[in-house]
């Protein structure tokens, strides 16, 4: 049975858009971003505020209910505050495919967070666009995460 071209182009369209859909976890903007430093500094919190992460120009960070993320199943003991440092990932060599934390790079679209009080480090990924970025902790971007564990950046005085 021969399938008309009108049936099975929009099916594949659709199918094509629901992966990239389910695969970024239905964060706004299907995309990952590349925040400069200082639009990445300041308060990032979930969508009801319980849990927030805030990021310093010295490239520590500092938290709060971090444990009611998925991604603290990793750490040891991650109730109450959180502190430790944030760099971006960046490639070991020009060109390279491996990347490493970089305190020295200005910008990116992957952060290494290392909990100094919890024994732990874990990635954050960021999506959207600069203007509104979504950050997700996870060690997979591709795993994505659950509706709730999106931080969103709040400008001072939220």
């Amino acid at each position: 049975m021969r399938m008309n071209g009108r049936v099975w182009r929009p099916t594949a369209l659709a199918a094509a858009v629901m992966a990239l859909t389910v695969s970024c976890g239905l964060v706004p903007g299907t995309y990952a971003v590349q925040l400069p430093a200082d639009r990445l500094e300041g308060r990032w919190a979930s969508t009801r505020g319980e849990v927030s992460l805030t990021f310093h120009a010295d490239h520590t960070f500092t938290g709060e209910h971090f444990e009611a993320l998925s991604v603290s199943t990793d750490c040891e003991s991650p109730a109450g505050p959180v502190s430790g440092r944030w760099a971006f990932l960046a490639p070991t060599e020009p060109g390279g495919s491996t990347s490493t934390a970089d305190e020295a790079a200005t910008r990116g679209q992957e952060l290494s967070l290392t909990f100094a009080d919890h024994r732990c480090d874990t990635s954050a990924h960021l999506f959207g666009d600069e203007d509104a970025p979504a950050m997700c902790p996870s060690r997979d971007p591709d795993s994505g995460c659950t509706a709730t564990g999106y931080l969103y950046r709040r400008d001072q005085g939220e």
